[in-house]
C-alpha cells in the first residue's frame, strides 16, 4: 500500500485530489495535513471521513517534530505537496506570510522526507534512498513571469517571477531542485496553468464572479479585463498530477495546461449570460500592482512522454462549475461567513 501524505488537501486542488485518488485506487492510504486557514475547508471533503484509507491531521507543514511524527506513525513513502498561501492579491499586503509559509515549509518537508526516506540519513555523501519514494511538488505557471501576445511556457522557459506569491512558488521550486541535485532526493515538479472547478474559495475570479452575480452584486474587473489565463479544469489537473506520480520521470518538470486560453473580461460576460444578468453589474477597477498580462502553457511534454491529456473543453468546465455553485449555495455561504471552521470543532474537538 502507497502511503501518501498530502500537504493542504482541504484546499480546493488537493481535495479535489484526495477525492480523486481515493476513488482510482484500492492500495492507496491518504494522510491529509492541514492547517485549516480561511481557504482550508474540511467540508470540501464529507465523503472521504467515513474512508479508512483517509486520515486526516490539523497542523502546519513548518512544523518539524510533526513531520517526523507522521512520517515514522504512517510510513510515508509520497508526499504530494499542495500546502501554499496562493491568493496573489493577498500577497501583495503580507508577503511575509508567503515567503515563510511557501518556502519555509516546503524546506522542512523536504528535510524530513530525506531523512525519512535517505538508507544512511547521516552520511552526507549517499544518495540511495528507499525504494519508491517520490516527493512532488505541486506548482504553478506563475513563476515564468507573463508572455506577450505570442509564445508558450514550457519546462525550460526562465523563470521570471512578478509577485511575492510567485516569487515565493519560484523559491520553493529552486529549493525542491536542489534537494534533487545535492542529496539525490526523487522529486517532481509539475507547474499548472489556472484551476477552476468545484471547491474553490470565492475570491479567485470564477467562483467570486458566479457568487457575485448571483446576489445583484457589482463584479469587479482588474484594469481592461484583456489578462489573459490557459484555463484547466481541477479533475484534469488532479489526473495530470496522478499521471505524474505513476509514470513520470524522477528529476522532471511537468508543465500541465489545459489549452484554454481566455481572457479575464471574456469569462466574466460567459458567466452573466449564463446566469441571465446584465453586463451591466461589471465595474473596471484599477488594475493590481504587477498584474502578469498573459500566461499560456505548452503541455507537450506530459501528453507525448506520459500520455496525459485535458479531457474537459472549457464550455462543458465552466458549465459544470457554474450548475455546481449554483446547486451548493450553503457551502458558498459558509465559506464567504466563516461558518465552514465551525465544521472543525465540531468535527475533532
Amino acid at each position: 500500500m502507497k502511503n501518501i501524505l498530502v500537504t493542504g488537501g482541504a484546499g480546493f486542488i488537493g481535495s479535489n485530489f484526495v477525492q480523486y485518488i481515493l476513488d482510482h485506487s484500492d492500495i492507496i492510504r491518504v494522510v491529509n495535513l492541514d492547517l485549516l486557514t480561511y481557504a482550508g475547508n474540511l467540508a470540501n471533503l464529507k465523503g472521504c471521513e467515513n474512508d479508512e484509507r483517509y486520515h486526516f491531521v490539523r497542523g502546519d507543514i513548518r512544523d518539524r517534530e510533526l513531520l517526523k511524527q507522521l512520517f515514522s506513525e504512517y510510513e510515508i513513502d509520497t508526499v504530494v505537496h499542495f500546502a501554499a498561501e496562493s491568493h496573489v492579491d493577498r500577497s501583495i499586503t503580507e508577503p511575509e506570510i508567503f515567503l515563510s509559509t511557501n518556502v519555509l515549509g516546503t524546506q522542512a518537508l523536504l528535510d524530513v522526507a530525506k531523512d525519512s526516506w535517505k538508507i544512511e540519513p547521516d552520511n552526507k555523501y549517499s544518495r540511495e534512498y528507499r525504494e519508491a519514494v517520490r516527493f512532488l511538488q505541486v506548482s504553478t505557471d506563475e513563476v515564468y513571469g507573463a508572455l506577450g501576445k505570442e509564445g508558450m511556457f514550457t519546462e525550460v522557459t526562465p523563470m521570471a517571477p512578478n509577485s511575492p506569491y510567485s516569487a515565493s512558488k519560484a523559491s520553493a521550486d529552486m529549493v525542491v531542485r536542489a534537494y534533487h541535485n545535492t542529496f539525490g532526493l526523487p522529486i517532481n515538479i509539475t507547474r499548472c496553468s489556472n484551476n477552476y472547478g468545484p471547491y474553490q474559495f470565492p475570491e479567485k475570479l470564477i467562483p467570486l464572479m458566479i457568487h457575485n452575480a448571483q446576489n445583484d452584486k457589482s463584479l469587479p474587473v482588474y484594469g481592461d479585463g484583456m489578462q489573459v489565463r490557459d484555463w484547466l479544469h481541477v479533475k484534469d489537473h488532479c489526473a495530470a498530477i496522478w499521471t505524474v506520480l505513476q509514470k513520470g520521470r524522477i528529476g522532471e518538470v511537468y508543465n500541465v495546461g489545459g489549452n484554454n486560453e481566455k481572457a479575464n473580461i471574456e469569462i466574466v460576460k460567459l458567466i452573466l449570460k449564463q446566469l441571465g444578468k446584465p453586463e451591466s453589474l461589471i465595474e473596471y477597477v484599477q488594475d493590481r500592482p504587477g498584474h502578469d498580462r498573459r500566461y499560456a502553457i505548452d503541455n507537450t511534454k506530459i501528453t507525448t512522454e506520459l500520455g496525459w491529456q485535458p479531457e474537459y473543453t472549457f464550455e462543458q468546465g465552466i458549465e459544470e462549475t457554474i450548475e455546481w455553485y449554483l446547486q451548493n449555495s450553503e457551502w458558498v455561504e459558509n465559506v464567504t461567513s466563516g461558518d465552514y471552521l465551525q465544521y472543525y470543532e465540531l468535527m475533532y474537538n
